[in-house]
This record gives C-alpha cells, sequence and structure tokens, in this order.
C-alpha cells in the first residue's frame, strides 16, 4: 500500500478518530479506567513518534494509510531488535494498535480493509518463565526491616505489610482510602481494593494485619472526616494529607529491600510492588488455595491470567505430594538436594 502524498478530503480523518477513541470511547463508552485510557494513549504516541522519527513522517501527514502491514511489522520488528523491549511489551503496543483499527472499522465501514491489514500482523511469541517470587525467609525479613522509632517508618512498615496481605497492585495500595476499610462489627475484616478498570473487590485482612491497622489508625487518623475519603497512606504538603504515588512507593520498597538484603542474601536485586504481590499469591498457592480464589483476591478477569503465571508446581511441592501419596517410598532425605546428584541431573552429558 503506498503512501498518499496528499489526503483527499473525503478520506476518514486519523486525528479525529483518534481522539474520539481516547477520549470518548474508552472512558465513556466503555467505562475504562484513566490508566487504562493513558496506556493507550501513550502506546499511540510511541508508533506516531516511530513514523516520525524512523519513516520522516510528520504529525502532520499522518493518515490511516501509515497503519499498514509492512509499517505495523517494521514497528514490532524495530522495537524488539532495535530498542531492546520485552516482546510482552511490543505485543502490548501492537494490540493498543489493533484495538483502535477495531474501533475505527465500526466507525467507519471503508477502514475495514485497514483494519484486516492490520490484524494479519500477529503477536511474538513468548516464552513463558516460571514466577520470581520471594522466600518466606526474604519476605519476613523485608516487612521487618522499616524502623518503627520515626514516624515515617511506622507508616512505611504499615504500607508494606497491607502490600504483601492483600496482594495489591500499586495504584490500588496507593487508591485505599478509610471508607475502604471494613474492620469494625464484621465477622470477616476486608479491604475494598479498586483495580483496573475501575473495578471492586474485597479482600480479606489477617487478624495480625487488623491489628496493625487499628494501631495506625490511632497515630495516623485520629480525627478523620466523616466522608472517609483521607487517603490511607499519605504524606502531608502544604498542612493537608496527600495520597502517595506509586512511584514513591516503590522507591520505598527498593529503599528497605537494599537494606534487608544486607541481613538476608535471597532477596532479589529488584524488589517492586509486583513482586510482593507475586510472593503473596504463590505462598497462598502452595498452601493449597485454589487458583479460582487467588483470581478473585488478585483481581484478574480471566482465569487464564491466574494459571499463566501460577499453575506449576516446583520440585518442593512435587515432594511434598509424593510424601502424602506414599509416605513409606520418600521416608528417606530427598537425593535431589545433594549438590552432586543436582550437578548430575543439570548437564548435558
Amino acid at each position: 500500500m503506498t503512501m498518499k502524498n496528499k489526503k483527499d478530503r473525503d478520506d476518514p480523518d486519523f486525528w479525529l478518530y483518534a481522539r474520539s477513541f481516547l477520549h470518548v470511547y474508552l472512558p465513556k463508552v466503555r467505562n475504562l479506567s484513566q490508566n487504562t485510557v493513558d496506556s493507550y494513549k501513550q502506546s499511540m504516541t510511541y508508533y506516531i513518534d516511530y513514523l516520525r522519527n524512523q519513516m520522516g513522517i510528520e504529525r502532520q501527514q499522518v493518515t490511516f494509510d501509515c497503519l499498514n502491514r509492512k509499517n505495523v511489522k517494521n514497528y514490532l520488528v524495530w522495537m524488539n531488535e532495535v530498542q531492546n523491549l520485552a516482546v510482552k511489551t511490543c505485543n502490548l503496543r501492537l494490540t493498543a494498535l489493533k484495538s483502535f483499527m477495531e474501533y475505527c472499522s465500526d466507525e467507519d465501514i471503508t477502514l475495514v480493509t485497514i483494519y484486516n491489514d492490520v490484524c494479519s500482523v500477529r503477536g511474538m511469541k513468548e516464552h513463558k518463565k516460571s514466577v520470581l517470587y520471594m522466600t518466606d525467609k526474604a519476605i519476613e525479613t523485608l516487612l521487618k526491616t522499616p524502623k518503627t522509632d520515626t514516624v515515617k517508618g511506622r507508616r512505611n512498615r504499615m504500607m508494606l505489610i497491607m502490600l504483601y496481605d492483600t496482594a495489591a497492585r500499586a495504584q490500588e495500595l496507593v487508591d485505599i482510602a478509610l471508607r475502604d476499610l471494613h474492620i469494625i462489627n464484621v465477622n470477616a475484616p476486608f479491604v475494598t481494593l479498586t483495580g483496573k478498570g475501575n473495578k471492586s473487590r474485597n479482600v480479606p485482612l489477617m487478624e495480625k494485619t487488623v491489628e496493625h491497622i487499628n494501631c495506625y489508625l490511632q497515630e495516623f487518623h485520629l480525627h478523620p472526616n466523616a466522608d472517609g475519603k483521607d487517603p490511607l497512606f499519605f504524606s502531608r504538603r502544604d498542612g493537608r494529607p496527600h495520597a502517595l504515588s506509586t512511584d514513591s512507593v516503590n522507591l520505598l520498597l527498593g529503599y528497605y529491600a537494599n537494606q534487608a538484603r544486607s541481613i538476608c542474601p535471597q532477596i532479589p536485586q529488584h524488589v517492586h510492588c509486583h513482586l510482593i504481590r507475586k510472593t503473596r499469591a504463590m505462598n497462598l498457592y502452595r498452601q493449597g488455595m485454589p487458583l479460582t480464589v487467588i483470581k478473585e483476591m488478585l483481581g484478574h478477569q480471566n482465569l487464564s491470567t491466574t494459571s499463566n503465571f501460577y499453575a506449576f508446581a516446583t520440585v518442593e511441592m512435587i515432594h511434598e505430594a509424593m510424601i502424602k501419596a506414599t509416605p513409606e517410598a520418600v521416608a528417606e532425605a530427598p537425593i535431589w538436594i545433594n549438590k552432586d546428584i543436582q550437578d548430575m541431573l543439570y548437564t548435558l552429558d
């Protein structure tokens, strides 16, 4: 498909449809969260920047003809090989372009051909990896790292405990308001988290966590507003509480991880909120919680998302299952723990 030097007056306006997609369709018709809309906008911006910087097509020259199979294929390869972006990132940006063109083709039948052209570009194959999670000792050391002799230290420790206990996403954690806590006059205390697509879910709180929360509220929310909209975790600016940003949470997490690593070398080099979330989910999975329940706790829309991450058995889980099934056959110490045996197992000779 050749590029047009001059846009015909009757051609669909790319920018008109792009703005309608981002400002009307996604937030109002689909009712998607602002974070999701921003993600779509960013993905489309990356492609427009690619057209300008790599193909010399200025913004005022961008038309739907720019979204042809050849351009999109080259863009996918460029992201992966030149920009060294992860396959998952490349595929997410490709999906955003396909979603945009699907909307456009529904609005204007003359764009169906271009939509089919874009859809003919298949995503890159992703090689699944075993989920990375922290050991029990590592997570325990991390949660105990913030010092409780300072106000910020006590706040940060409560924040890490809440992050782990609820397996919340970073944005979900900072969005928790006082009205989201349900710990008084209830049989099973819980917190309401608002996740992707503004979907809410209730996550149970452990008894020990509730004790920490009550102490925290006595110090940080002694006189809360009646509407309960105050953020649970905040910093003060201009004498008023402001919710923490996700960047602040990840920076604090990295700071405490670096401190804790000197005590427990098992702590990974890069600790982030999603790692804490995966660690909590994996621990529950190892303890026998069904994947369907973990799915609800994590706020996954599809069970396949949960299964792709957690539905695998570690060597330890297989060994424990064998003990329960045939206790006499595995009464001896497992030989795979022996280093010489491991060297034999993991060799090409």
